[in-house]
């Protein structure tokens, strides 16, 4: 396990501050949600609809969602599909195949025109299926995870702790990502225990070692922490290594129906939330499968990162449901007392 807070203090400076295995690479899962949001945003793609940059799309109910909607789960969609069932079979995956599916995935409850806010939002993988793959599209990358680490890990001097397995391993000794990663979960069909690939199955069905728009992407507890901090900075203030011409109000302001923002989850209030007590209600962040987490209260100036991999060896593993709050409430009282300047 990492853990970490920062804190922007009296004289305007960032603190950050980790422990735990601060230098161990964790496989993120979701929490590379946000970041595809970030390099959708400084795309400038948010409003372009899918089917303009994915020509697997064409000719489904998904073609003329926007980015925006799809990133904020308001597309209609299936929360999943085990695109990856072809690899347990012993078959490849055909990608374009799957990406079809995934657009054609469309609710039963959600059918007819699109409204301008999209449908009643429900949590789904498949809408960043689709926004990775049409990120990859616009910046001419390998996949999402390659435009991800060209337009947000890059500006932010992280390429040696932040990134796909494929591009951190061709790092070799300056990484040593074999020897620093931890291990999530045995996974019989994928020949055992999962150490260095994405533990999510559509993502290594579509991208291999490298990353896709639902997770991907590996990093240490300071990486993490420092893409919070330019994260708080480019959406709050537009400024900073990920800041645009754009507002990027889209991508946290409340929406109907829930918490989910476009790239980010909101604390819930008035009942138990996953972001702890501690923190505003303007907080935003991100959970993790693999039992990650990235939570930033705005009005504090704070950030806490989260991360284990609580999957290893089984997913049947749920302490960190209890866990995590506690934890983050824990580390948001270590930032607020450098931010009050205590």
């Amino acid at each position: 396990m990492a853990a970490g807070w920062a804190a922007r203090r009296a004289d305007g400076l960032w603190v950050l501050s980790a422990g735990g295995a601060k230098d161990a690479y964790f496989d993120l899962a979701s929490v590379t949600k946000p970041m595809t949001s970030l390099a959708v945003a400084r795309a400038s793609i948010h409003k372009k609809t899918l089917g303009a940059l994915l020509p697997a799309s064409r000719g489904t109910p998904s073609e003329g969602s926007t980015l925006e909607l799809l990133l904020a789960h308001r597309a209609g969609l299936e929360a999943n599909l085990p695109l990856f069932a072809p690899l347990v079979e012993g078959r490849p995956v055909d990608v374009d195949e799957a990406l079809n599916e995934a657009a054609r995935a469309r609710r039963p409850d959600c059918q007819g025109p699109l409204a301008p806010e999209g449908f009643a939002p429900l949590y789904s993988d498949l809408g960043y299926v689709l926004v990775g793959r049409a990120l990859a599209e616009h910046a001419k990358t390998q996949d999402a995870g390659a435009a991800i680490e060209r337009s947000v890990v890059a500006p932010l001097g992280l390429a040696e702790e932040l990134g796909t397995a494929r591009a951190l391993e061709a790092l070799g000794p300056r990484t040593r990502f074999a020897e620093r990663v931890v291990a999530t979960e045995v996974v019989p069909w994928r020949g055992g225990e999962i150490r260095g690939r994405v533990h999510d199955e559509n993502a290594f069905a579509l991208s291999g070692d490298g990353g896709s728009g639902h997770a991907g992407m590996f990093g240490t507890v300071g990486a993490v922490l420092t893409f919070g901090v330019a994260a708080l900075d480019a959406i709050d203030r537009g400024r900073g290594a990920l800041g645009t011409d754009d507002d990027l109000d889209w991508m946290v302001r409340p929406r109907h129906g829930g918490t989910l923002r476009a790239g980010f989850d909101g604390k819930t209030e008035g009942g138990a939330s996953m972001a702890g007590k501690r923190c505003g209600p303007r907080t935003f962040g991100h959970l993790g499968f693999t039992g990650t987490s990235l939570w930033i209260d705005p009005a504090a100036e704070a950030v806490v990162v989260l991360l284990t991999n609580r999957v290893h060896p089984t997913r049947d593993n749920t302490a960190i449901r209890t866990a995590r709050p506690l934890a983050h409430d824990e580390l948001f009282g270590l930032a607020l007392v450098v931010e009050h300047g205590a």
